[in-house]
């Protein structure tokens, strides 16, 4: 089983991206995924600076992919979708985490194969073959379904590898509008960029004080972070790769934590606020310890 980690879901600054992906470097990862695979807005790194990292990645030994937008709403978002196929097209150490249909259809103009991304809402085998059949090679578990639905799908899924979202707050939504904005009266095209403010995302609570949901721009998360560490001896048995999600903190640890458990060696995983319930078919923020 291979371990990957996916792409960063946060807006930080250029040197928080780069001193980050120069760590991961030196990280015992399988696979890395770039790019801005949420906000158009987000501009902080620009196509060199990812192009940049993404050498830095494939000279240590890593596969690299490079994610596209899950929203695509105008001709300089897709331009910069074409700028990314042509970057993996130019270099057979890139491959395209396709996240939206339109970026489907011009890969499979292209002949370009692909990484199939959990945006895609893939809930069935039509789904997976009609995708395979446009050239992906390797597909995302939609994570708000559970381990009945992958049994299913692994059943009847043409020859292609699965990856499961492992850990990390589980990206739910995405919408046209920006909620961070909004939380300060700005709008989206005038945000200010404050999802720089929060490197984890802004919290929302219930109003009984309760931890609930976490706003990342066009992004809704989940409030607590999703964990698989009990299930990984199931689907090491069953799927080719699992996803570790970016965080600001205890990344190395919990790499390391991930990693000795694919390779059985113990290792201790970090503390946290922690949820599975999707995985058995429950509430998603709840954790099931059966």
């Amino acid at each position: 089983m291979k371990l990957t980690l996916g792409p960063l879901l946060f807006y930080w600054t250029r040197q928080q991206v780069m001193d980050f992906y120069a760590a991961m470097a030196e990280q015992p990862l399988d696979v890395v995924y770039l790019g801005e695979a949420v906000c158009s807005r987000r501009h902080e790194m620009r196509l060199d600076d990812w192009l940049e990292v993404a050498t830095v990645l494939a000279d240590a030994g890593k596969q690299v992919a490079f994610s596209t937008l899950p929203l695509i709403e105008s001709e300089s978002d897709l331009k910069w979708v074409r700028r990314l196929m042509d970057a993996a097209r130019d270099d057979p150490r890139l491959i395209i985490e396709a996240n939206e249909m339109g970026a489907i259809r011009q890969l499979a103009e292209r002949g370009q194969p692909f990484v199939a991304g959990h945006t895609l809402n893939i809930y069935n085998s039509y789904t997976l073959q009609l995708l395979a059949e446009a050239g992906a090679t390797r597909w995302v578990f939609p994570p708000e379904i559970g381990r009945s639905a992958l049994a299913g799908l692994q059943k009847e899924k043409p020859a292609i590898e699965t990856e499961v979202f492992a850990h990390g707050r589980l990206p739910l939504a995405y919408s046209a509008r920006c909620f961070t904005a909004r939380r300060y009266r700005l709008q989206k095209d005038s945000c200010e960029f404050r999802c720089l403010d929060f490197p984890e995302g802004l919290l929302l609570k219930t109003r009984e004080g309760m931890p609930f949901l976490t706003l990342n721009g066009i992004q809704t998360m989940s409030a607590r972070v999703y964990h698989l560490e009990r299930e990984l001896p199931g689907l090491a048995a069953n799927v080719e790769l699992i996803r570790l999600s970016p965080q600001p903190a205890q990344m190395d640890e919990l790499i390391a934590a991930y990693r000795g458990l694919l390779d059985g060696v113990a290792a201790p995983m970090p503390a946290g606020d922690y949820c599975n319930g999707f995985w058995y078919e429950k509430p998603g923020l709840d954790w099931v310890t059966a």
